[in-house]
């Protein structure tokens, strides 16, 4: 039964770095979007923390999205005294997002999914072998 139990701990954290994937993809699509008018904020940086919860019924903790929240880093100005979202300095405030660092996250997500999906492939491969070896 502890196979079955490391199965479903292993399929929340994949679901969990699913959801974390889904966050980077908007924060890396929207990393070029700017506000429409002057004084306007541009798309803000979304980050995630992950939490565990206890299951009651397996007995095991399950891993879950804590909070999905705003990053509260400044954003960075750019001169561009021809946008319509400038201020009166010419300054256009930029989102808050480096795409470097979105996409060494991304790389970080699929390689911790991948972990969870070879741990629950081991699993599964261990329990067959199990009942193999009753028949």
């Amino acid at each position: 039964m502890d196979l079955i139990k490391s199965i479903l701990v292993s399929a929340s954290a994949m679901k969990a770095q699913g959801q974390r994937m889904e966050v980077i993809a908007e924060n890396i699509a929207n990393a070029d979007s700017l506000g429409q008018v002057p004084g306007s904020d541009p798309y803000q940086r979304k980050v995630m923390t992950f939490r565990n919860i206890l299951d009651r019924d397996l007995g095991v903790a399950m891993v879950r999205i804590g909070k999905i929240d705003m990053d509260r880093s400044e954003f960075p100005k750019r001169f561009e005294p021809g946008n319509p979202a400038a201020n009166g300095d010419g300054y256009v405030l930029t989102p808050n997002v480096n795409s470097l660092v979105e996409m060494m996250d991304m790389r970080e997500a699929q390689r911790s999914y991948e972990a969870n999906l070879t741990m629950i492939e081991t699993a599964k491969s261990m329990l067959v072998r199990t009942i193999d070896v009753i028949r």
